[in-house]
């Protein structure tokens, strides 16, 4: 009589994913500790609010244009070098933040800096897939993703907190300093992309259905997750704050414990049978913010966002990693964020625009019919 044993699960995270993935979680705390803090520090040089926009907008256009290039770059020197320059692009030049204090500085410091959280963003985005085993793709997916959802949750007040504790030249050193202890685990990084099929570039990923849309239903889905975070707190009736701050953190929370579900999910059933019906989810949940003045519609209307869009975020990047070899997870790691990035800020510019026109409840409306439209018009090529 012969026995069977079952299946072993294979382990999850090595020593290096560990590593990557606290670099990029130092990155991203880098990035949103001096987010709000940068603004405040214009006005302080006597700036009337016009230098606390650019910054932002510099910082932001810096990370889409260098999305773009770095597949290119990781192509040619490898993942080892690329990832030491991002980190370095990134916390290095907050130092001139401390120590020349200037408008034209600061402007500089953004384009740096939005130049290396991209490289630095692109990189682990396609290193993380790359180190998890393949029957657990999505579950590591997830789980990176909750560890990412950290901070923007804690980084932001934290930067304020010690701009105002202990001045803005001890924001400065902080922030740089957490993007540069990732350097540390450099030498556990992959040196070059794993070989095989020819990687996919960006201007073919851009080109090619499989990849694209996609990348579009999730481009509209972070469109309203700029709208939330930038207007919520404006539309609340009446300017309530801390309302409007209970429901970004529970949009954050259901968000980040979605993206792990949603990657158990996709591994068993797979990712191309989840991303329409989380997109859904999500414009479902921007119905209820038409009710400004009613706190339980808002709360609950950000609680089902969240678990659409964090869903999505899952979802999205998984099925696209599906559909290409490992030598062109750069590629898509690239062509993710891009779409984060542009669908946050165009999000947040259109949104302005029509709200200013037709008002909050409208303008919100408006959204989640758009978000339907776009999924409905993909969702044939999105299944898998």
């Amino acid at each position: 009589m012969t026995t069977t044993t079952p299946a072993t699960r294979p382990r999850l995270f090595s020593r290096a994913l560990l590593l990557i993935m606290g670099a990029n979680f130092g990155a991203l705390t880098s990035l949103y500790l001096l987010l709000s803090v940068v603004p405040l520090y214009t006005a302080k040089l006597g700036d009337n609010g016009v230098g606390a926009g650019l910054s932002t907008g510099l910082l932001m256009t810096a990370t889409v244009v260098a999305e773009l290039a770095t597949p290119r770059l990781v192509a040619r020197f490898g993942y080892r070098w690329v990832l030491a320059a991002g980190l370095m692009l990134l916390g290095a030049p907050t130092l001139a933040l401390a120590f020349a204090p200037t408008m034209a500085t600061i402007m500089l410091v953004s384009l740096v800096r939005g130049t290396g959280f991209a490289i630095v963003m692109v990189v682990s985005g396609a290193l993380v897939p790359l180190l998890l085993p393949k029957e657990r793709q999505g579950e590591g997916l997830g789980i990176s993703g909750l560890v990412a959802c950290l901070p923007p949750i804690a980084a932001l007040p934290l930067g304020l907190w010690l701009a105002s504790a202990a001045g803005f030249t001890a924001a400065f050193l902080v922030g740089g300093f957490c993007a540069l202890a990732g350097l540390a685990v450099i030498g556990w990084v992959p040196k070059v992309a794993p070989s095989g099929e020819s990687a996919v570039g960006i201007v073919a990923g851009l080109r090619t259905a499989a990849l694209n849309r996609p990348a579009i239903v999730f481009a509209t889905t972070a469109m309203a997750g700029g709208i939330v975070a930038g207007f919520l707190p404006l539309a609340v009736s009446g300017g309530s704050g801390s309302l409007a701050a209970t429901a970004l953190l529970v949009q954050a929370a259901t968000a980040a414990g979605s993206r792990w579900l949603a990657g158990r999910f996709g591994d068993r059933y797979g990712a191309g049978k989840l991303l329409v019906p989380a997109a859904l989810v999500a414009a479902v949940g921007l119905i209820p913010l038409v009710v400004t003045d009613n706190p339980v519609a808002i709360l609950a209307g950000m609680a089902v966002f969240g678990i659409g869009f964090g869903a999505a975020q899952n979802a999205s990047i998984a099925l696209m990693l599906s559909r290409v070899a490992p030598s062109s997870y750069g590629t898509v790691s690239a062509l993710w964020n891009m779409s984060y990035d542009g669908g946050w800020g165009l999000g947040a510019t259109g949104f302005g625009i029509l709200a200013a026109r037709v008002g909050f409840s409208p303008a919100f409306a408006a959204t989640a019919v758009l978000m339907v439209a776009t999924v409905t018009y993909f969702h044939r090529s999105i299944k898998k």
